[in-house]
């Protein structure tokens, strides 16, 4: 438990107690808050699951990561537990964005929630983006045409599923199957399930179970890395033309 003493102070300052509020809002002595936190003495599983409660944090979070670097912002409220959301922000307390590498992007699924490893990603800032934490993303394949394979999709954190706008694209972060980057229908009440779909017809459709999703980012805006050709740009009219018209087919049937 080496972490757990600063990580109790440190958590104790981020509200802004003294030891002995502290001790008075867990209803213990103010000697025994000191303890824990210069390493004299090491809580119970009773007073853990106490501090887990009271910071709503999961105790291995507490017990493992060093939050001695996190700030208010670093934590996201999803229902009544915190998760620690590495953020990295300037002096000038602007968000930077960390752009996942391409050859890396396999070991983002073992590092999205680690600290340290999203402190070494190089990092962008773009000041024309909305409020909200950004990440930028890989993208590989043609599923998704026009969007060219190696171009980066820069998107917003969505803390709460309930607010996807089903037909808007995501990056979609899975237990099973890494990254990818579709058009998101909810699906959640009637399958359990986010319904992904491609732009490029050429690819199916396919649902994600709300429970192997790890992640959701909502997209802001796109970097391309190469320059489309005049190919490209018919390519993308006459794919945006057909889809146009496979609404107006559906529509025209429903009614």
């Amino acid at each position: 438990m080496n972490q757990l003493s600063k990580n109790i102070r440190h958590l104790r300052k981020l509200r802004k107690l003294t030891q002995e509020e502290f001790s008075k809002e867990l209803k213990m002595t103010k000697s025994r808050i000191g303890s824990y936190e210069e390493g004299r003495s090491e809580p119970s599983i009773e007073t853990l699951v106490e501090l887990s409660t009271y910071f709503k944090l999961p105790v291995d979070v507490l017990i493992k990561n060093d939050l001695t670097a996190a700030t208010a912002d670093s934590f996201l409220e999803i229902g009544n537990q915190r998760i620690l959301f590495p953020i990295m922000v300037e002096a000038d307390d602007d968000n930077l964005i960390e752009v996942i590498p391409e050859k890396a992007s396999a070991g983002y699924l073992l590092g999205y929630n680690d600290p340290e490893y999203i402190e070494q990603l190089q990092k962008i800032k773009l000041p024309f983006l909305p409020t909200g934490k950004h990440r930028a993303f890989p993208i590989k394949g043609d599923s998704m045409l026009p969007m060219k394979d190696g171009a980066y999709v820069v998107a917003k954190f969505v803390d709460d599923f309930n607010n996807i706008k089903n037909g808007s694209s995501y990056v979609v972060v899975t237990a099973n199957d890494g990254m990818t980057y579709k058009r998101v229908y909810n699906k959640v009440e009637e399958r359990g399930a986010l319904l992904l779909s491609p732009d490029n017809s050429s690819y199916q459709s396919y649902h994600v179970p709300i429970s192997e999703v790890l992640e959701l980012w909502e997209f802001t805006c796109s970097i391309n890395t190469q320059e489309y050709d005049e190919r490209d740009l018919k390519l993308s009219s006459i794919i945006k033309m057909f889809t146009d018209l496979k609404v107006e087919l559906e529509t025209f049937v429903r009614n």
